[in-house]
């Protein structure tokens, strides 16, 4: 039964390429997971990618989602990648302090998107100038740093 639905599943799903590159060096990073939401439901879906050697990720999402947000983690994913993209709420506590940016998948899959990086400051140096193809998602991210570290910890 569980062949069946998986099977049932991928023929009725989307397939996008997720790409996540580094938000200072413009470098590809192969994260431990690739987790993801769609339609702004908490339930997180880190077997939804599948992860090729380079890092990129091969993602099937449900024919019915229109929206999706994507995060990834690393050391053994036990710590969470910060989003370039994320939404600063100053009105929220430090550890609640982003949200999170939803893409449309119709717009990945008809041209492709690159989410903003803003890792990297105002101005774009070229090395971190990125295009994505149709059914592409290209989004940045960094590693935390020893603040946030703390944080994390400190909330679980």
């Amino acid at each position: 039964m569980a062949a069946l639905c998986g099977s049932l599943y991928s023929q009725t799903g989307k397939t996008i390429t997720v790409r996540m590159l580094d938000g200072r060096t413009g470098k590809l990073i192969s994260p431990s997971n690739y987790l993801v939401r769609v339609d702004h439901e908490q339930t997180v879906h880190a077997n939804w990618v599948v992860q090729n050697e380079d890092g990129t990720g091969k993602l099937i999402v449900p024919s019915g989602a229109t929206v999706l947000t994507i995060q990834a983690t690393y050391d053994s994913a036990t710590s969470y990648y910060v989003d370039c993209d994320a939404i600063k709420d100053h009105g929220a506590s430090d550890h609640e302090q982003s949200l999170d940016r939803w893409y449309k998948i119709a717009d990945i899959l008809a041209s492709g998107v690159v989410a903003r990086n803003d890792c990297a400051g105002k101005k774009l140096p070229e090395k971190l100038q990125a295009f994505a193809k149709p059914g592409e998602f290209v989004f940045f991210a960094r590693r935390q740093n020893w603040r946030e570290q703390m944080q994390d910890y400190s909330a679980h």
